[in-house]
């Protein structure tokens, strides 16, 4: 009989006061989306280990968020109000926040430190749009560009973030745009919300070149994530070599998703979680975390993150279509981006 084989261990940020972010009715954006993450962790054959939620501290946060921003949401602590017409905040949403982004901050500590090298974070509220000095988007302090930036203050010289969601992630554009230390790369519908992301918005001054964005037409399935990936996404994250990849990974773009026109099925969050762990093991010893952002059809969250947790841990065969029928908007991005990844075709 042949000996049974260890389950894969990942760390597992998770803790039932994100929930406490309350969303207002009919709001898509809401506590139930974690208990559909939760689930999905259920049905992974992995060993998952606790880090523990803390608060992030000012100083990390200071690394990416301007002092009157922080300011501000402090006036917000203990009441519930709208920061926009998409962005919510209740009476434990302040605190809620900065334990998301405090307990990322740790995952990344513990990736760093081993032996662990795989993470996943179910955060809320997500982050990505989060802008220095501006929360928006359902989001309010940037849980992803605070642990990049903790990397980098803890001696790491390249960070990867790779943006699957379907919105692009204007947040963390800005806050890397002039930084080569944080390469950015997005796939997103576009045009589409927040309106920004198109293939000549490339960094400036010393990251120029460092911010890469496959803005892709609605519709588009697996076949047009593949070729967006295997053209452009992979080669320039794999050229650039990182030390962490962190993914901002949303589930929007999901084909039963009520807030987008994408197509994905769940087996390509499954391609697209493999393809990013297999160049995290090239040059960052497999140091990787899946970060929870948007996803609102409950079911397709549940099981696009339980194949992208897959794909990452297992290493198995995947199969989605790579019948390319749209390769225009590829082509754009491709070109944009070869100007500074020559390896780009």
């Amino acid at each position: 009989m042949a000996p049974e084989t260890a389950a894969p261990r990942a760390l597992l940020v998770d803790d039932p006061r994100f929930d406490r972010h309350k969303a207002p009715a009919h709001h898509p954006e809401r506590p139930e989306r974690l208990q559909a993450a939760r689930n999905a962790l259920t049905k992974v054959a992995a060993a998952f280990d606790a880090v523990p939620a803390r608060p992030a501290t000012d100083e990390e946060l200071l690394r990416v968020h301007e002092a009157r921003f922080l300011e501000a949401l402090e006036k917000m602590r203990g009441r519930s109000s709208r920061v926009d017409p998409d962005t919510y905040v209740s009476p434990e949403s302040v605190d809620v926040a900065r334990l998301a982004a405090g307990s990322l901050v740790s995952l990344v500590d513990a990736l760093i430190d081993g032996p662990v090298s795989k993470g996943v974070a179910l955060l809320r509220p997500p982050g990505h749009h989060a802008r220095p000095g501006h929360a928006m988007g359902f989001c309010l302090l940037n849980n992803v560009a605070v642990a990049a930036a903790h990397a980098r203050a803890r001696g790491l010289e390249r960070v990867a973030v790779v943006d699957w969601d379907v919105h692009h992630g204007n947040g963390t554009q800005e806050i890397f745009w002039r930084d080569p230390h944080v390469l950015y790369v997005s796939t997103h519908q576009f045009p589409f919300y927040p309106g920004s992301g198109d293939v000549d918005e490339i960094g400036g001054g010393d990251g120029k070149g460092f911010t890469v964005n496959v803005p892709l037409p609605a519709g588009g399935g697996d076949s047009l994530y593949a070729s967006a990936f295997e053209r452009v996404v992979l080669p320039v994250v794999q050229a650039y070599a990182p030390e962490l990849v962190l993914v901002s990974a949303g589930f929007d773009a999901s084909a039963n998703d009520p807030l987008a026109q994408m197509q994905l099925s769940a087996p390509a969050f499954g391609w697209m979680g493999r393809e990013l762990a297999r160049v995290a093991e090239k040059s960052a010893k497999g140091r990787m975390a899946l970060v929870l952002e948007g996803g609102y059809d409950l079911f397709s969250l549940e099981t696009g993150l339980r194949s992208a947790i897959d794909g990452m841990l297992l290493d198995h065969a995947v199969e989605i279509s790579h019948a390319h029928k749209d390769e225009v908007a590829i082509d754009r991005a491709a070109r944009a981006a070869k100007r500074a990844w020559a390896i780009v075709g």
